[in-house]
């Protein structure tokens, strides 16, 4: 009975341990996307570009063994991608073209959010219609990156991943 107890808790470990990992690894992307996202909206190029930089390197250390199939298929097929928008965010000193950058990455993270479940909280998919680019947001209250303080709350939720 003690042999048949402990190969059940060495095999819930043995399970549990990866989906952790990639909870955290995928925590820290999203964590990092979060402070590029907020450096954008106090229009600090600097922290945008520091953030970028920290994004790219925990995009490096996601262990695909960790994630499942579909999830693995899609991380390779948008990595590439999230570390082109990163790179162009982080070598970037200007505002403008960080926020021109940051539009499609925020689509790539979203699709990538859509497939591999990046947080146990929720991810607001917002949306700015001046700017016609959408963001991720880990809170309901609008604050767009596109704008800074010219229009902070011009946006909308279009979507909510749980």
């Amino acid at each position: 009975m003690k042999n048949i107890f402990l190969a059940v808790v060495l095999i819930a470990t043995a399970w549990i341990k990866p989906v952790f990992a990639q909870n955290n690894q995928t925590q820290s992307l999203l964590t990092s996307y979060y402070g590029i996202k907020n450096a954008l909206v106090n229009s600090d190029a600097a922290v945008a570009a520091s953030s970028a930089t920290e994004f790219s390197k925990t995009l490096a250390e996601i262990d695909l063994k960790s994630l499942s199939g579909q999830e693995k298929t899609a991380f390779i097929g948008l990595k590439d991608k999230l570390a082109l928008g990163a790179k162009q965010i982080s070598e970037s000193k200007d505002l403008s073209q960080q926020r021109a950058q940051f539009a499609n990455f925020s689509v790539d993270l979203f699709k990538l959010a859509k497939t591999v479940k990046l947080t146990n909280e929720a991810v607001y998919y917002d949306y700015c219609p001046m700017k016609k680019s959408y963001w991720l947001s880990d809170n309901a209250a609008i604050k767009n990156p596109y704008y800074g303080k010219q229009m902070l709350t011009c946006g909308a939720i279009k979507e909510t991943l749980k």
